[in-house]
């Protein structure tokens, strides 16, 4: 579909840095644009060159995917909502007073490092700013959250704790996080 070399290996450094599905959506626009130039009256040569100077550099093009990359967006969104959702069961760990409970050392060791985790990953896709591979990070923490807040809903249901006012807030912000994050991660893992 390349229509002439420059434009081949234009998209070739293109599909080393972004989705393959991306690249074949800006083969297909990249040789209209050619097209476009060649019944103008361009060369071949002067043809490509102007539809690839339209569609700017390859970094170019592979920043303005990675400012709009799903991932990118997901971390963002999560970074922004996640200290809520996190001192809402830490207030609920604090009222039914957590560090009473039968729980190895280790166990909780592991959710905290799961936690950080999870955060490091958020930070990275949501700073990427020219790789787009990095951006995919944000959906491995969104998928990772996941199983770390249905730990902590069953955390505060076998407790047997009293009821606390923080488990008003804190569970439907999960149930709601869970939800979106399924509703979209499937979609977006082939990719």
């Amino acid at each position: 579909m390349a229509g002439h070399p420059l434009i081949g290996r234009y998209l070739r450094q293109l599909s080393d840095r972004l989705p393959a599905d991306t690249v074949d959506e800006l083969a297909d626009g990249l040789h209209e644009t050619w097209t476009h130039f060649l019944e103008r009256g361009d060369d071949a040569e002067a043809a490509a060159r102007a539809a690839i100077a339209e569609f700017g550099t390859p970094a170019q093009v592979v920043d303005a995917f990675v400012a709009d990359a799903p991932g990118r967006r997901t971390a963002r969104a999560l970074l922004a909502t996640g200290p809520l959702v996190g001192a809402c069961w830490a207030a609920c760990l604090i009222e039914a007073r957590a560090w009473t409970w039968p729980i190895p050392t280790g166990v909780r060791a592991g959710y905290a490092a799961a936690v950080v985790t999870v955060v490091i990953c958020l930070l990275i896709a949501a700073s990427s700013r020219h790789g787009y591979r990095r951006t995919r990070l944000g959906d491995v923490g969104a998928a990772a959250l996941v199983p770390l807040d249905l730990v902590m809903i069953a955390a505060v249901a076998l407790a047997g704790s009293t009821f606390v006012w923080p488990v008003i807030v804190a569970v439907p912000a999960s149930v709601i996080r869970i939800l979106l994050i399924t509703r979209a991660l499937p979609g977006r893992a082939a990719r």
